[in-house]
């Protein structure tokens, strides 16, 4: 590659020769060289990047950078290209609206491309660490974001990445379109297609309240932070600046392909994620490392239904998606068999996982070392089909038996400690009026309280953690399951059902007696009571579609809670959780979406909204992008979103006894699915569902 004598001259002379680093690289624009573009390199840490070297590109958009690499310091590099002269396009002469960037890691490699899809990866997956040309954050979250952007783009080529390219996303989602439709909009204003091309983007990417963006990489910025803004006007842009040919609307001359046809719901950017023994997604969590774990209903490539089966294990996957654990198998042992929604991750670094099938409490180590015994840990056989579990931020574990609606706590984490709270019998509660019904998820508020979702009614359980005896009920939406606890205290609360209305009430009794029917039908492995029930939830939700997030206020609600339904976007949520904006994201089961509302910090919030509103496209919310019916979502340190897919063929597979040999295999969700940089991150682990902001 050619480059400017003087300027590698100037750059040469201030570096070292013991450290010294040599990177060369191009800057392209529309598929053709940018002459004369400002290129730098800078190492993002904690406060503002430090200016490694810069120089100039020659005529074919080629550079030579020299650097030391100890005054990186150890930070995540990255390349920008600010202005310069496109030699293809619409005008020539300077473009003072160019700006692009490369990030590259916490190494260089030897060459490096910047162009409008590196921008797009790299802006996508740093969004909340990103203002203008500063990259800046803490360690964690610098270096999750950066190790996605290679999952995105080639960082030698500026081609598309080895993941994107997959069969998995390629053909099954349209984050590749998306990509090369982003990078063809940002290529139009760098080119100049047409004369007011850089004038209309930043018009149609302005946020709302917001000034706007005044070159390629803020408009960027202002569209990954803000996705849902008025995504046909951007669209808009790809028919102004490409016109179609009279061979329709797959003609135009964009510089990627394929793109995107007609406009997206959101200017959302996700990959999903498979291997490590996913099948069937249940409970999920980021430990301290942003790695991402997952509890499995089924063995992958195993023939198992609701009714029965080979039951999964556990799984974990580094922040960039690449499996840890065993690729078919995930980690086995320590009595795990057929998990549900119970996974934690404590403050230890421990993973406990509670079993359906297995009726059992397990625990492993980081490494994914079982620590309990072979047969989990069963309280001499006194359990039943286990949902929820949840550790408290001083090491205790609360566990929760779905099947037989008794609760377990293990103090200090020590199983031989272990004491079974809040039994029935004979339809009067034991331990004072501690009862719950069907528990399903448990949580701890800032006041040490102990919240318990009861699945099979519309009501919360909370309690003095060091006195169940003095519980009280907390009327919320029908089939609460999932809780998050906000940075002000209020528990969210996600229920499958909603608040039907009287008639629908009337019709709720009728379909119980159907499930009652469908009881008959006995499962083979195991947790009966938990396989009728979700029976049931499905025929409900089938003929009343709909759902809500209930939120408690730490001062107690009085009568039933304030409840909200994202502009009717959310449907049957499972999981849910809070992000540092107190954001509250909600995982829809039976929508296959994710909602995002406005929390009680509405100051970060768009301009004019009030606490529950959906952020998200209200009625739709996050669509696509290989989302299945989904159960849990978490946030990671980079603010990527993580939601878990549970299920890929209902009536199908999943019901049926015996299903279709073609498709017997395909009742598990088989991902995750991430979307890079949508939420304000947060402190990993998540202790007790309360969320901690960087």
């Amino acid at each position: 590659m050619r480059v400017p004598f003087l300027a590698f001259t100037l750059v040469a002379l201030t570096v070292s020769h013991a450290s010294a680093q040599q990177l060369l690289g191009k800057v392209n624009g529309g598929g053709g060289p940018i002459a004369t573009s400002t290129v730098t390199l800078w190492a993002a840490g904690e406060g503002a990047p430090t200016k490694l070297s810069e120089t100039s590109t020659g005529d074919d958009g080629a550079f030579r950078l020299q650097f030391d690499t100890e005054k990186a310091g150890g930070g995540v590099l990255y390349l920008t290209a600010k202005g310069g002269e496109p030699k293809i396009g619409g005008s020539h002469g300077p473009n003072p609206a160019i700006a692009l960037m490369t990030t590259l890691g916490t190494t260089a490699p030897k060459e490096a491309t910047i162009n409008e899809l590196t921008t797009v990866a790299s802006v996508w997956t740093g969004a909340q660490f990103l203002k203008g040309e500063a990259l800046s954050g803490h360690a964690l979250g610098l270096k999750i974001a950066a190790g996605n952007v290679p999952n995105l783009v080639d960082l030698t080529t500026g081609g598309w990445g080895t993941v994107v390219q997959d069969p998995l996303n390629s053909t099954q989602t349209t984050s590749l379109a998306v990509l090369n439709t982003l990078g063809g909009l940002l290529a139009g204003c760098i080119t100049r297609v047409q004369a007011d091309a850089c004038e209309r983007l930043f018009a149609a990417s302005t946020p709302p309240g917001k000034s706007a963006p005044t070159d390629t990489l803020t408009a960027a910025q202002a569209i990954a932070l803000h996705p849902w803004n008025q995504p046909a006007k951007l669209f808009a842009l790809l028919g102004h600046f490409y016109p179609a040919g009279r061979e329709g609307p797959g003609s135009r001359a964009v510089p990627f392909r394929p793109y995107l046809l007609f406009a997206p719901g959101t200017w959302t950017i996700a990959l999903r994620y498979a291997g490590g023994g996913l099948n069937g997604l249940g409970g999920i969590g980021i430990d301290g490392d942003g790695n991402a774990w997952a509890a499995n209903n089924q063995m992958a490539g195993s023939q198992s239904t609701m009714f029965g089966g080979i039951g999964g294990t556990l799984s974990a996957l580094a922040p960039n998606g690449r499996p840890i654990s065993p690729m078919t198998t995930g980690f086995t042992g320590g009595g795990v068999d057929f998990p549900g929604w119970g996974l934690t991750i404590a403050g230890d670094g421990k993973v406990w996982v509670t079993s359906i099938g297995g009726k059992t409490i397990s625990v492993f180590d980081k490494t994914g070392k079982p620590l309990s015994p072979s047969t989990g840990y069963n309280l001499n056989g006194q359990l039943g089909g286990m949902q929820g579990v949840n550790t408290t931020p001083d090491g205790d574990v609360w566990a929760l038996d779905s099947s037989k609606s008794q609760i377990v706590h293990i103090p200090k984490g020590d199983p031989a400690q272990a004491r079974i709270l809040c039994r029935t019998v004979d339809d009067k509660p034991v331990d004072g009026t501690c009862q719950v019904k069907g528990p399903f998820h448990v949580a701890f508020d800032l006041q040490g309280r102990v919240l318990v979702s009861n699945s099979n009614s519309n009501t919360v359980t909370r309690f003095p953690a060091n006195d169940p005896g003095k519980a009280e009920e907390l009327k919320v939406g029908y089939s609460p399951h999932a809780i998050a606890i906000d940075s002000q205290g209020n528990a969210w609360v996600a229920n499958v059902l909603g608040e039907p209305s009287i008639k629908e009430k009337l019709d709720l009794l009728r379909m119980k007696l159907r499930s009652s029917l469908e009881s008959k039908l006995k499962p083979a492995g195991g947790g009966d009571e938990t396989v009728e029930k979700f029976i049931a939830l499905v025929r409900i939700i089938e003929e009343f579609p709909g759902g809500s997030v209930s939120m408690i206020r730490p001062d107690g609600n009085h009568g039933t809670a304030p409840s909200f339904d994202g502009g009717g976007s959310i449907s049957g949520p499972w999981g849910i959780t809070v992000d540092g904006n107190d954001h509250v994201w909600v995982a829809n089961g039976f929508g296959k979406t994710l909602t995002q509302l406005c929390g009680v910090r509405t100051e970060t919030c768009p301009p004019g909204f009030k606490t529950g509103d959906p952020i998200s496209p209200p009625k739709s919310g996050y669509a696509g992008k290989g989302m299945q019916f989904l159960t849990g979502v978490v946030v990671d340190p980079a603010g990527n979103v993580w939601a878990a897919n549970n299920i890929d063929l209902m009536d199908e597979v999943c019901l049926t006894k015996t299903p279709d040999e073609t498709l017997s295999t395909r009742c598990g969700g088989n991902a995750f699915v991430v979307f890079f940089g949508l939420a304000k991150p947060v402190r990993t682990p998540v202790i007790g569902s309360q969320m901690r902001r960087w």
